[in-house]
């Protein structure tokens, strides 16, 4: 039987980072062959398998996701992370770091609609604030969330169930979730959340979000408050 809670209208978004809001244009492929080249991490397995992982694993926590490339070596998995973060922060200075097209005024839309907005990655925060202040975000989302500040990375719950507990949302009903991968998607579900979409201008398809069971799947987050709001689930009626 249906109950209203399902039909609670959103009061917090969770908004993935690279991927999602944040344009990746493969930084994070070109990040992880530098740390790879560095440290040898990725060595016991085929260049080709251990690229086909990372891109399957796109949006969880690096730490969790070095470790398997190790071969459950913690701390060749924290020498990786590091020189992969080392490496990220250094292609975002050398390239630059840009929007999704439409994001900062979607996620603007979303405030002016009465809901708050969080960030979360995969990235530990000191890669995180950098891409945020290189955005020039730091007053447009309430705040953004790593692996670091909630404990376990995606697809855990964890950094999904930690906005709601900081921003006392008042039921995870009341909670949207959007991001470009299944880890994602899959956080979104672990955590209840009442509405979870996929997104096209990251690192999966259509199909493989629909199977990890987005509600919807939209070229890009600035189709996500009109979704919501086509489902009764804005309590203002913003249009801009």
């Amino acid at each position: 039987m249906t109950t209203p809670l399902e039909f609670a209208p959103i009061e917090l978004v969770v908004l993935d980072m690279a991927g999602t809001t944040v344009l990746d244009d493969g930084v994070v492929e070109q990040a992880f062959q530098r740390a790879a080249e560095q440290t040898g991490v990725a060595d016991r397995m085929p260049w080709h398998d251990a690229l086909e992982y990372v891109r399957a694993t796109m949006g969880q926590s690096k730490i969790d996701v070095f470790t398997h490339l190790a071969a459950g070596d913690v701390a060749a998995a924290e020498r990786a992370t590091a020189a992969f973060e080392g490496a990220y922060a250094d292609i975002v200075s050398e390239q630059g770091v840009s929007e999704i097209p439409g994001a900062a005024d979607a996620i603007q839309g979303l405030r002016d609609s009465g809901l708050t907005v969080v960030l979360t990655t995969g990235f530990a925060p000191v890669t995180r604030d950098t891409l945020i202040d290189g955005l020039g975000w730091r007053d447009l989302v309430d705040f953004a969330l790593s692996p670091a500040d909630a404990g376990r990375g995606r697809p855990a719950p964890d950094m999904v169930l930690t906005a709601i507990i900081r921003t006392q949302t008042s039921h995870v009903a009341a909670v949207a979730v959007a991001g470009d991968t299944i880890s994602d998607v899959e956080s979104g579900r672990r955590a209840g959340a009442g509405f979870v979409a996929g997104v096209l201008s990251g690192a999966h398809d259509h199909a493989t979000l629909t199977a990890a069971s987005a509600d919807i799947v939209l070229p890009d987050v600035t189709g996500l408050r009109g979704a919501l709001a086509e489902r009764g689930l804005l309590r203002l009626s913003a249009t801009h």
